[in-house]
């Protein structure tokens, strides 16, 4: 129950993040390749079965545009080129109406705000893909199926070994980015990242319907919606202009030309509305109402998109940024910050400070975020722990079909080594007593045996990461709304303790808290089977959880008992579960 996070935890972040995020000691064991890799490396990219590394993008894209500049100014001395650039000036009002007034104050304040919110959401987008840094397009997240990834192949000899200690785990997989890159910037920092993310994500939000509503309300929309088909041609004849290096006017201030206008259509109206859609399609909750975990719009499609509309992003500001420097830096600065077609030192030193105040908040961001990690925790509950809590209210009720099983199915977590564990294991759990105590009328042990001879309830069903990464299993095990019907909890029951045999990476037993209102669904149960054969080791044995509305960490391996409690302030750093205490989770996790 300590409010501030122990000394000794935020001793630990400041240390891995100085030290590249390693997120503990380096291990050298027997698998091919020796020391585990933690830091990531430039992004590669598989072109059929071959990966070429993204780097090999920049000099193709230097010599790309300066060939593509010698030939559009070649071109530029014949007739027909003149022709088309005087047909189609690239600046006109047959796709667009000028707009009177230059940039009214909302919109210049909402152009910051939209530049701040969008460069801490990128950044912890960037640490949370670090976590599993791989992309796919197949639902399974199957090891060599991805299509970009930030780290080499997964050691295969690990990849479907039938020990639990050599087993190459989703948590060994992530890499480290470099500091000031991710925030906050080390390894295995992912849920201080969607703390900022999602936080962000809402004030980008609300800025964004703030901006849509005014943008309508006013002449404004003129600016960024093309009225006519001609905006293609003119457009052309823009992107002309710019590689023959014989610049359009800049007339930004009431009339965007075409390529502009497209660039901001695309990015208002396509780009931003598709990343809250791929966002909200990687949350369990919605995948398992909807019924996406597998087909088209499964999570790993919906990542992929996501990261590139990322790219988008980061081009759009690139460039834009660019052509603010390169068509008239002083005019196009007061244009945004004053409000102004002038060339006044003002708006010059205005836009200094707003970028001094970005470059403020990027530089502490990390160390604020490692020094204070708890507040952090805190501070995205408060903004975002409601949405959380509302869409936990989604019935979950997608299944899947025996085709749908991902033929490769990740795993983490820190291997049970307590003794009492092995001995149950060898006996083939002939001993296993499952406890369930706490808040409930009739306490119980349950025997494997007895388990087993319950009613079975059987569902094929979606795992959903924190890391990223998906997979599909069938499972088949007793549900837990008939453990309550034997238990019988108290009405003062309003949380469910789930403790395992494993201790957590840091020392201490592992278990996670649900609200007990998820305990009565059909699909909670306690897995004692996988795809048809006893969990292993590496998933479970002898029980897991599957609460199909939440992320897997919540889904509990290696169980020990179960408490019915009226509040876990009491238990662990009292934030509702291990990772919620010691990697600041949050304890609603359906997103």
């Amino acid at each position: 129950m300590a409010d501030e996070t122990p000394d000794p935890l935020a001793k630990k972040l400041q240390s891995d993040y100085h030290q590249g995020g390693s997120g503990g000691p380096i291990v050298v064991d027997d698998w091919a390749g020796g020391i585990p890799q933690t830091r990531a490396h430039m992004p590669s990219i598989r072109v059929g079965r071959r990966w070429f590394s993204s780097l090999w993008l920049i000099p193709i894209g230097v010599v790309g545009l300066v060939l593509t500049i010698a030939v559009v100014r070649d071109a530029s001395r014949y007739r027909w080129f003149q022709d088309f650039i005087a047909t189609y000036p690239g600046t006109s009002t047959d796709y667009v109406t000028a707009v009177d007034g230059g940039f009214p104050a909302w919109l210049r304040w909402q152009h910051f705000f939209n530049l701040f919110f969008m460069l801490f959401i990128m950044r912890a987008g960037l640490q949370i893909l670090a976590d599993h840094p791989r992309l796919y397009l197949n639902a399974g997240s199957t090891p060599d199926t991805e299509w970009l990834r930030m780290r080499g192949p997964v050691p295969a000899d690990r990849r479907d070994s039938d020990d639990a200690a050599r087993v190459w785990t989703a948590k060994e997989d992530s890499v480290a980015l470099p500091a000031q890159v991710g925030l906050p910037g080390f390894r295995h920092s992912i849920g201080l990242a969607r703390w900022w993310h999602f936080s962000f994500d809402l004030l980008w939000l609300v800025n964004g319907l703030i901006f849509y509503i005014l943008l309508f309300s006013s002449d404004q929309w003129r600016r960024l919606v093309p009225t006519s088909w001609d905006v293609f041609p003119n457009a052309a004849s823009t992107a002309l202009q710019y590689l023959s290096l014989d610049l359009p006017p800049n007339e930004g201030f009431s009339t965007y030309n075409a390529l502009q206008l497209l660039a901001y259509f695309i990015t208002v109206f396509v780009a931003a509305p598709l990343a809250l859609v791929t966002g909200l399609l990687q949350a369990p909750s919605v995948a398992a109402k909807l019924g996406t975990g597998v087909g088209p719009l499964n999570r790993q499609v919906a990542r992929s998109i996501h990261f590139l509309i990322f790219l988008w992003m980061v081009f759009f500001i690139f460039v834009h940024t660019s052509m603010v420097f390169v068509t008239g830096f002083v005019g196009n600065i007061n244009h945004i910050t004053l409000g102004t077609d002038t060339d006044s030192a003002t708006g010059v030193v205005l836009y200094g400070l707003w970028m001094a105040v970005v470059v403020v908040f990027w530089v502490l961001a990390s160390p604020v975020t490692i020094r204070h990690p708890r507040l952090i925790q805190r501070a995205g509950r408060v903004m975002v722990g409601h949405i959380k809590a509302f869409m936990e209210w989604w019935s979950p009720k997608a299944t899947y079909t025996t085709e749908d099983i991902s033929p490769y199915f990740w795993t983490n977590g820190e291997k049970p080594t307590n003794p009492r564990y092995a001995e149950l294991l060898a006996a083939g759990w002939k001993d296993y007593r499952l406890r369930v105590d706490g808040l409930v009328a009739n306490p119980l042990e349950l025997s494997y045996a007895e388990l087993l001879d319950m009613p079975k309830s059987q569902q094929i069903t979606a795992h959903y990461c924190i890391q990223g990464w998906s997979g599909v299993a069938e499972w088949g095990g007793v549900q837990m709304s008939h453990i309550m019907d034997l238990a019988q909890p108290h009405d003062r029951a309003k949380w469910v303790v789930f403790y395992s045999f494993a201790d957590g990476p840091e020392g201490g037993r592992y278990y996670d808290c649900h609200p007990i209102e998820n305990m009565r669904h059909e699909l909670t149960i306690l897995a004692y089977e996988m795809n048809g054969e006893p969990l292993n080791e590496s998933h479970g044995a002898p029980l897991r959880l599957r609460d199909e509305v939440e992320l897997g960490f919540k889904q509990v391996k290696w169980i020990e008992s179960i408490e019915f409690v009226e509040s876990f302030a009491h238990l662990g750093a009292g934030q509702g579960g291990y990772n919620e205490d010691q990697e600041f989770y949050g304890y609603r996790m359906p997103i």
